[in-house]
């Protein structure tokens, strides 16, 4: 990886990871849904004039409406959620499992072969996500479980978003997969914004946070991710998986001021190295 890709790669993780505190700023007073219409608004008026749409492509648009639903609407909905009741640095935390729920998913689906140090890299992180449903780290709040249960639940979304991206679009213009996957997110959660608009105008502070997801988070992270795909290899950009956490932490810390424990910082780590394993990134082979 050239000093310019390792570049993007560091940006692409802050940015990423930036999105967690920011969810925690605004999701309170915008609500979750409202928040996410919002958020793929912005990116939608960002990323459609870089899309390369052709009329071969558009026959694709019901798998596109799909993506939307499973990629990001859903699942930017329930990390929303989830900010409301655990940090945003252990949201970041449990963010990393995607990959694991990746490799399940093209076991389970595309028939990928997993190997037993891949399996055991699967159950040593699920470890490290019980020993956070156990209520060690990240939260003191009684009602945290729920959000630790949507955080995984939107993991397991964006697991199976990668293996139907590979399978049904990987023909297609990355750019245009980007911008069709954030617009068909939001025409999938316009009409509920009507029913969950906050009764309160939200604060300032709450809008420059929507606006920074929107702009930074979303649509510039989504330019920068596919860029760097195009020019490095499919297991060297997934090592950004192992920085968001780094960056959701360090974020949280300095502008939330939420407590980076000891057992945090356990947790991700045994996180993190079942990752290594189970993406295969770590591998043992002469």
């Amino acid at each position: 990886m050239s000093p310019a890709d390792f570049g993007i790669l560091i940006v692409v993780a802050a940015v990423w990871g930036a999105a967690y505190p920011l969810l925690r700023v605004g999701s309170p007073e915008f609500g979750p849904i409202a928040l996410v219409v919002v958020r793929l608004a912005i990116a939608s008026l960002v990323l459609l004039p870089f899309a390369r749409w052709s009329p071969g492509a558009l026959r694709h648009w019901r798998k596109l409406l799909l993506l939307g639903l499973v990629n990001t609407a859903v699942p930017f909905a329930l990390f929303a959620y989830a900010t409301l009741k655990i940090t945003g640095g252990l949201a970041s935390v449990i963010n990393a499992t995607t990959p694991m729920f990746g490799a399940l998913v093209a076991y389970f689906w595309l028939g990928e072969r997993l190997s037993t140090l891949r399996i055991l890299g699967i159950a040593i992180g699920f470890a490290g996500v019980l020993y956070i449903v156990g209520g060690e780290v990240g939260t003191h709040a009684e009602d945290a479980l729920p959000g630790v249960i949507a955080a995984l639940l939107g993991s397991a979304m964006y697991g199976i978003a990668a293996n139907y991206t590979k399978k049904q679009l990987g023909t297609l213009d990355a750019r245009m997969v980007a911008a069709g996957n954030v617009l068909a997110a939001f025409l999938i959660m316009l009409p509920f914004a009507w029913v969950s608009w906050p009764s309160t105008a939200p604060s300032a502070s709450a809008w420059w946070a929507v606006l920074a997801l929107g702009l930074f988070c979303t649509a510039l992270a989504y330019l920068l991710f596919f860029r760097l795909l195009s020019r490095v290899s499919a297991s060297q950009a997934i090592t950004v998986t192992f920085l968001i956490p780094v960056f959701g932490i360090l974020w949280g810390a300095l502008f939330l001021h939420e407590p980076v424990t000891l057992g945090l910082l356990v947790s991700a780590g045994v996180v993190l190295i079942g990752v290594a394993f189970a993406t295969g990134l770590v591998r043992f082979d002469r």
